[in-house]
């Protein structure tokens, strides 16, 4: 996968989005930025700022997701594979419900995943050095650059979802004493069911990531 790299951008998921939408860009292809500062995040919030942590953005095919993976959980995927990676360089991090990188209580990271045509656009940050607004660091020493390649090379095998979610759904339960907020409303997660498509049953409803 090609790999554009930029001191500053405003976000590196709708950089590319552009690039995608007009052509200038194929798939596969991602973007690094070590700074940015106007990052999208859930819910219309930013995720900007902080040198030294991790901002990127990659542009697959829907082709070559896993013929299981429902496409409304993928950021659950995405995340997950991105957790994996940092558990592996020694980074004690767990994955709640849906795309949030969590340090014990705390939030460090996210994903946000949005869809042009046939091509699936996923952004992820991580605080890898710097708080920033209100969000804590891992404080690690881990370089941008070295976590995307390792992220795209784990990515790159496209391990199928049922081996992602059954490793997944033992460390849902870390999300039980937490909320989600579904549909501008505040909801528990302790009585959550979360359904073997990665979406939930809340309050007797289903819901999905959808981000």
């Amino acid at each position: 996968m090609e790999i554009y790299s930029f001191k500053t951008l405003p976000s590196t998921q709708q950089y590319l989005f552009e690039k995608i939408k007009t052509g200038e860009l194929k798939v596969p292809v991602a973007v690094l930025a070590f700074n940015q500062i106007a990052g999208l995040g859930s819910r219309e919030n930013t995720w900007s700022g902080g040198e030294g942590n991790f901002f990127a953005s990659f542009a697959i095919s829907l082709d070559r997701l896993p013929e299981d993976l429902v496409l409304s959980s993928a950021s659950i995927y995405f995340s997950f594979i991105m957790k994996k990676v940092l558990n592996g360089l020694g980074e004690k991090i767990w994955l709640k419900w849906p795309n949030d990188f969590y340090l014990d209580q705390d939030k460090v990271g996210g994903t946000i995943t949005q869809k042009i045509d046939n091509v699936l656009i996923c952004g992820i940050g991580i605080n890898l050095k710097n708080e920033q607004h209100g969000f804590k660091a891992l404080r690690s020493e881990i370089r941008a650059e070295k976590l995307l390649n390792l992220y795209l090379e784990a990515l790159d095998k496209f391990p199928a979802w049922k081996h992602i979610f059954s490793e997944y759904q033992v460390e849902f339960e870390q999300s039980r004493s937490f909320s989600v907020h579904v549909e501008k409303s505040k909801k528990s997660l302790a009585g959550a069911i979360l359904c073997h498509d990665g979406s939930l049953i809340l309050e007797g409803k289903r819901v999905f990531s959808l981000r």
